[in-house]
Order: C-alpha cells, then sequence, then structure tokens
C-alpha cells in the first residue's frame, strides 16, 4: 500500500483505549499522521493502549482545528451514520484521503461534514465504537487497492515472535 496518502483525523475521542487502537491500525495499514481534537483524550492519554508502539513512527498529534491540517490535494472523507451518505462497499477511496471519525458519544460537526468530498458510512446493525470503525475502513481501503502486498513474506514481517505457525 502507499505510504503519504492516508490521514486520520479524530473529533474529540473520548478513551485512551479507542484511541491506542487507533494508532495501531494506523502502524497496520501504513497510516501518515494522526490528528485529534478536544481535550478529552488528552486527560486520559497516561494510560498506554498504543501496544506496537506506532506513535513512535507515526504522529499523534492533538490539533484545534481538523480542517487546518487537511494536505494539499487530498480528499476529505468523514465516515459517519448520515442519511444520504455512501454505504463503504460502494465506496472507492481516494488515492490520497483525509479520513474523519467521530467521537464515541456523539457525531462528526456538520461543518466537516459540510467541508467533505465523501461521507460514507458502514452498514452496520448498530455502530461500531471508534477504533473498529478506523480498522474497517483503512482494511477496506487495503481490500480494494491494486498495490497491496500479500503473501509469506508479508506474514513474516507482521506476525508477532510467538507465531512462527506454517501451513
Amino acid at each position: 500500500m502507499n505510504t503519504s496518502n492516508i490521514y486520520i483525523g479524530l473529533c474529540n475521542p473520548k478513551t485512551p483505549t479507542n484511541v491506542g487502537s487507533v494508532m495501531r491500525a494506523a502502524g497496520c495499514y501504513s497510516a501518515d499522521a494522526v490528528f485529534y481534537t478536544g481535550r478529552r483524550y488528552n486527560i486520559a492519554a497516561g494510560f498506554h493502549t498504543d501496544t506496537h508502539n506506532s506513535s513512535l513512527t507515526i504522529p499523534l498529534v492533538s490539533v484545534d482545528s481538523l480542517l487546518n491540517e487537511i494536505p494539499e490535494n487530498t480528499q476529505v472523507v468523514c465516515v459517519e451514520l448520515v442519511e444520504g451518505a455512501t454505504s463503504l462497499p460502494e465506496f472507492k477511496h481516494p488515492d490520497k484521503a483525509f479520513y474523519i471519525f467521530g467521537p464515541e458519544d456523539g457525531s462528526v460537526p456538520k461543518n466537516l461534514v459540510d467541508r467533505a468530498d465523501a461521507v460514507v458510512y458502514i452498514p452496520t446493525k448498530g455502530s461500531l465504537n471508534l477504533a473498529q470503525t478506523v480498522n474497517v475502513v483503512l482494511y477496506d481501503r487495503l481490500a480494494k487497492s491494486d498495490s497491496s502486498q500479500m503473501g509469506d513474506e508479508l506474514i513474516r514481517e507482521a506476525r508477532d515472535r510467538n507465531n512462527r505457525l506454517k501451513i
């Protein structure tokens, strides 16, 4: 998968567990940076939940406005249960995307939805939590990509030292 194409924006995330899991997903799917707004995560950030230490290589940046962080020539994709949104299975991911996700207990703010180039939703019964949603969207991007790396080499690089299983 190409790097320097994936940016993640979190709107006022609530729990360090979800942000840590988002960072793990960002590392697994080669995101370039994760930005977040609000103060709730900063209050709870003392808990270490990024078990892959992705924050050592992927910036996790507190910002006042996600709109100020959108790289040039990058499309904004809000992921939210919004009437009129496109179903994720039908969505074609842009080459350069800034994915914006709402908080665990709220929605993406309307000004961000209004600015978005696309608004997509995951067709589930009920809502997923923040980290699950990020993982599903980034996996969907990878699955639809022409440049995804596959095979035993990737497996050897990706698995941890406790897994040496072969078929």
